[in-house]
């Protein structure tokens, strides 16, 4: 295998995209199946039974319905004619070729029919119109980057990921349509495929000067540093699945994120904003364009917020909806989202806005035209999510355990049929799951499932009740020939993990996943399923996994929360019977933290200094940022007299003495990880970044 740098934070999910303008030609009724070489020499095609299962979801799932391929096209004003955007640093940010065999008008079996529908629906690209003032750059990047024209200028929604990115659309509407300055700037939601961007578009300097305005919700900051930090290296791990990071982008691997085709890769930023959205309904007036902010907290984000232009009749939805039912519970991992709410301020978007829009839009996927179709659209998402919550708590009520909901709970048929309510990026097995996990927690009521064995524990007993590796893999295959794929990963999971070192089984646990796999018509799932089977034959790619620290999340994130975080990286056994208290000072800031080491915790607090501390350091926060980046340590800083201490300064040696760094590449499936891996060398104190892949 190649060696592959793994970047914690924006792994390269490097997707590409292809022009849209003749994308229904995939719904043509002389469409070709065909089914390509597989990317791995391990690989198989589809099974016999996963062939019956796509051509019974192809004859009765509602084909007919081709209304989103004339919404999808609709407004295209140009494509650009590069199909790469090249990052800064020299690398590639951004693809535009891997997924023109999409665009092929054929239909592949080892693909979900409904998910390749949406994949090629995702294929937009370039420059559209959403209405006469308001334009939309597709296909640069996860989400979509939005243009609304003011009196002298673009008032920009959510510009993506990278800078490399928004400045090419930004560039891009500028050469079809006139130069204009940027004289605002709005971020929906603190994902950071919504504001990564924004230095591509805007400078800092403009942004302080009160020159360019930056508007975003209540929380954002916070919000867009905190949500991802605690489990980070975890989050970015596991999203190595969710996401098919490992994945070609093949007819086999990966075809499609749902919302987008996937993430840009380039240099991430944040510049704070300088209007905040307080009110749950507020007016503001940006050079001539009136908008009506609808706040609408703990949705798809913890902080969020709808928009509406009175005098346009347009309706921005952000992320809350999109051309999917959303994760509820993603994949990744991130706090499980309130179902109900969500339904609810869509509802309230619905009586506010949508009873005489004439347009609504978003920060993914494609607008929808006339009052009546964007109320549609509206009231079966709202049905979606709010029946997701009800009908799921109607079962829990009834006794159906979390460890069963996902076999019990069932999408009303009249939602089924209805395209904007089928489940490409959340699924309604894991997010009902979600919704009992929110209300119960994890424990199924059963105490044999209160302190459960670890998988490692557990497996050597089944393997020996069943016989042995040799009886276990003959009826794994058994199942498998026979398209009892569940049944095979049930009693192969217990194989493998008493047996790690057990290629065949491994290999035969693999088939079984990508079967599952082609079956997905949720992408998470279908990445999850096909990236398992990856990492299963193939392990996980040798190769340093060195962790970057970006200086605007860096600046932007609390003192406190870095001392939480070093919290987290104490290794308890290493720690005991060490106590001290240390004063940390940040004049520049007018900061104070007091920070105590005692029964192997590392406890801090806002406000608080001891007069009896072991140890008190004075120093800029400006000069900390450096210590937090890697770019200095603290023992430098100390040298130097940018860190000035009173006290026993061993105490830093203790504390660097107890923690570690988190290692991105830890196993989550037995025996896929090469041992001895070397790995950067980081500062005692860097601090890694947040796991910040966005539109989960």
């Amino acid at each position: 295998m190649k060696k592959i740098i793994l970047t914690l934070g924006v792994v390269s999910l490097i997707f590409a995209t292809s022009c849209t303008q003749n994308s229904t030609t995939n719904q043509a009724e002389d469409t070709q199946i065909q089914e390509e070489n597989h990317f791995d020499p391990k690989g198989n095609a589809p099974s016999e039974f996963t062939i019956s299962k796509w051509q019974d979801l192809k004859n009765k799932m509602p084909f007919e319905d081709v209304r989103d391929f004339a919404e999808q096209e609709k407004g295209f004003i140009a494509a650009p004619d590069y199909k790469e955007i090249m990052a800064d640093a020299g690398h590639v940010a951004w693809s535009m070729s891997k997924y023109e065999f999409l665009l092929e008008s054929k239909d592949y079996q080892s693909i979900h029919p409904s998910l390749q529908r949406q994949a090629v629906l995702n294929m937009n690209y370039g420059l559209y119109e959403v209405m006469e003032g308001i334009y939309q750059v597709r296909g640069y990047d996860l989400a979509n980057i939005t243009f609304v024209r003011s009196n002298t200028g673009w008032i920009i929604f959510d510009p993506l990921t990278a800078k490399e990115t928004a400045r090419a659309g930004l560039e891009l509407i500028n050469e079809k349509l006139g130069e204009r300055p940027v004289v605002a700037v709005v971020y929906s939601h603190s994902h950071a495929d919504h504001w990564g961007g924004v230095r591509g578009v805007v400078n800092e300097e403009d942004v302080k000067s009160g020159k360019v305005k930056v508007i975003a919700p209540e929380g954002f900051m916070h919000h867009a540093i905190s949500e991802n930090i605690y489990a980070g290296n975890a989050m970015t791990r596991r999203l190595f699945l969710q996401y098919g990071v490992l994945l070609p982008a093949d007819p086999k691997g990966h075809v499609d994120q749902a919302i987008g085709k996937g993430t840009a890769a380039g240099d991430l930023g944040l510049i704070a904003p300088n209007m905040i959205v307080k009110e749950d309904i507020q007016e503001i007036t940006i050079d001539g364009v009136k908008m009506v902010f609808q706040l609408t907290p703990d949705t798809e984000a913890p902080s969020e917020m709808n928009t509406y232009f009175p005098e346009m009749k347009a309706f921005w939805a952000a992320e809350n909806i999109t051309a999917t039912i959303h994760n509820i519970y993603t994949l990744r991992g991130a706090m499980v989202r309130d179902a109900l709410n969500w339904s609810k301020n869509i509802n309230e978007a619905l009586h506010l806005f949508g009873k005489e829009a004439e347009v609504m839009f978003a920060s993914h996927s494609w607008p929808r035209w006339g009052n009546e179709r964007i109320q549609e659209v509206m009231r079966d998402q709202r049905d979606s999510y709010a029946h997701l919550n009800n009908g799921v708590l109607h079962l829990v009520n009834q006794g159906v355990t979390l460890n069963e909901i996902h076999n019990e709970y069932q999408v009303p048929e009249s939602l089924q049929d209805a395209w904007q309510a089928r489940s490409y990026h959340g699924s309604p097995e894991n997010n009902s799951r979600g919704v009992v996990n929110r209300y119960l927690g994890h424990w199924d009521g059963n105490p044999a499932n209160l302190i459960p064995l670890s998988p490692y524990e557990a497996a050597p007993i089944y393997i020996e009740m069943m016989g042995g590796s040799d009886k276990i893999i003959a009826k794994g295959r058994e199942l498998y020939n026979n398209g009892d794929y569940l049944l095979a990963i049930e009693i192969l999971n217990k194989q493998v993990y008493g047996e790690p070192d057990n290629q065949e089984g491994k290999d035969l646990l693999a088939d079984c996943y990508e079967q599952m796999g082609y079956q997905q018509e949720s992408s998470s799932l279908r990445n999850a399923f096909l990236s398992g089977a990856f990492e299963l034959r193939n392990g996980i790619p040798a190769g340093a996994s060195p962790k970057t620290s970006g200086p605007d999340v860096i600046k932007a994130m609390d003192t406190g929360l870095w001392l939480d975080f070093l919290g987290i990286r104490i290794v308890g056994e290493k720690a005991v019977g060490i106590e001290f208290k240390v004063n940390l000072i940040t004049p520049d800031n007018g900061e104070k933290y007091l920070i105590e080491l005692s029964n192997s915790t590392l406890n801090n607090i806002e406000g608080f200094t001891d007069s009896e501390a072991d140890l008190e350091i004075t120093i800029n926060r400006s000069d900390l940022n450096l210590v937090m980046m890697g770019v200095k340590s603290m023992d430098e800083m100390i040298s130097d007299g940018t860190a000035k201490t009173k006290g026993n300064v061993e105490v830093i040696n203790q504390l660097k003495s107890i923690m570690i760094h988190f290692d991105l590449r830890f196993e989550i499936l037995p025996g896929t990880v090469p041992v001895g891996d070397q790995q950067f060398n980081r500062n005692p104190f860097q601090q890694d970044m947040p796991a910040v892949i966005g539109g989960e």
